[in-house]
């Protein structure tokens, strides 16, 4: 087999369609370069395509079932969260897109958390067991962004009562001030009176017309079915601990570079595009065969449709668009959540990690969702290990293997 293929080639010798092959080189599945011969078209790597083809011809074991189940070939975790259908997201059977366009997150949280009335998210004062004065005083002491909101669920976690026991009112009130808090730290203001899209833009001294972007991003943003975070916190949730140890076990898998933090690394790109130029830096990273962060989604191999739906409320900055354009142009592959979110943070300047606090408050509401639903399925989640090591048969004697040599 040759070193590379055409698209063409890698398509028939896969059974699938282009923009498959797409998502697996965002995916870094399959290596890609520019074709020497023709410059506008690319060439992928052959050995990356005969492995796929490999592990497409592994067959269904029960073992091998195992094995790809856990590690993402199809989710089994019951749920009625939120599904994707067609190439779109629903919450609860609901077009997520479309409820985006005016919902709220407080509306997005009555849907996931199967409420009848939108929660609030407030951020109370310190109740009975939880952390001492002194330790919150320490924690609000820090500076608002990450390394405060993580620590202010360890701190609640540290002393957290276990969700048995407890009637789904008062688990909801929990997780209502779960976000509030969580928003808080990140920055947000405290008035309670105000959506918190408002909340959010006011503690970032951002206008109204941010706030309304604010808003939409929120909700699309709010759950995207068993993710690894997802998951995480549903494993944490099955043991029987606390809300905030269910909802700091999923932010703290969601902070990953390859999940919640991937609006990072594309951040990472746009600050290459601005020193180098658009068309520098997508070159540099096709000659070397390396896949662009933030385009391309496995889940929606025709483009995601709530990066789109985001994106045409607001221009990117010019060199940005620039880089939009070229990459999918050259590559097919379209922008995903990560870029859109990127780009919102670039175009309004706000705070450098915004991007991750605005993801992260989001899906603290889907995170809470799936820990509480989990709470009815009366089971430990318990992987089982397929043990790959040395012999288990008992200790090795050093005198007998010198013996042996």
């Amino acid at each position: 087999m040759a070193a590379w293929m055409t698209l063409d080639e890698a398509r028939s010798t896969l059974g699938v369609r282009a923009q498959t092959i797409y998502a697996y080189v965002s995916r870094g599945r399959i290596g890609v370069e520019p074709d020497p011969q023709d410059s506008r078209r690319s060439l992928y790597r052959a050995e990356d395509v005969k492995a796929l083809v490999r592990r497409k011809e592994t067959g269904r074991t029960r073992e091998t079932l195992a094995a790809t189940t856990l590690f993402g070939a199809e989710p089994s975790i019951p749920t009625a969260v939120s599904t994707f259908s067609g190439g779109r997201p629903y919450y609860r059977g609901v077009d997520v897109v479309a409820l985006a366009s005016t919902a709220t997150l407080e509306d997005a949280a009555r849907l996931l958390w199967n409420l009848e009335t939108p929660p609030q998210f407030p951020r109370p004062a310190v109740a009975p067991g939880a952390p001492s004065r002194t330790t919150l005083d320490v924690v609000a002491a820090l500076p608002t962004g990450r390394a405060r909101a993580f620590a202010e669920l360890a701190a609640l976690t540290a002393t957290g009562h276990s969700t048995r026991g407890r009637v789904p009112r008062v688990l909801i009130e929990e997780a209502s001030a779960l976000v509030g808090r969580l928003a808080v730290a990140f920055g947000a203001s405290e008035d309670e009176s105000l959506p918190l899209h408002e909340r959010l833009a006011r503690g970032w001294g951002q206008p109204r017309a941010v706030a309304a972007l604010l808003r939409k991003t929120l909700v699309l943003a709010a759950d995207h079915e068993i993710t690894s975070s997802a998951f995480s916190a549903r494993i944490t949730a099955s043991t029987g601990a606390s809300l905030p140890a269910c909802l700091l076990a999923g932010l703290t898998t969601f902070s990953g570079p390859l999940h919640g933090d991937a609006s990072g690394r594309v951040r990472t790109l746009f600050d290459e595009v601005e020193r180098d130029g658009a068309d520098a830096v997508v070159d540099r990273y096709l000659a070397s065969a390396m896949p662009l962060p933030g385009f391309g989604h496995h889940i929606y191999p025709d483009g995601d449709p709530r990066a789109a739906s985001l994106m045409a409320d607001f221009k990117p900055p010019a060199a940005i668009a620039r880089l939009i354009e070229r990459v999918v142009a050259l590559t097919g592959l379209p922008p995903s959540m990560d870029v859109a979110l990127a780009a919102l943070v670039a175009r309004y300047k706000l705070p450098p990690d915004a991007g991750f606090a605005i993801f992260a408050i989001a899906r603290s509401v889907g995170l809470l969702a799936h820990s509480m639903e989990q709470l009815a399925i009366d089971s430990v989640i318990r992987p089982r290990g397929r043990y790959i090591g040395p012999s288990a048969a008992g200790p090795v004697d050093p005198r007998k293997e010198r013996r042996k040599r």
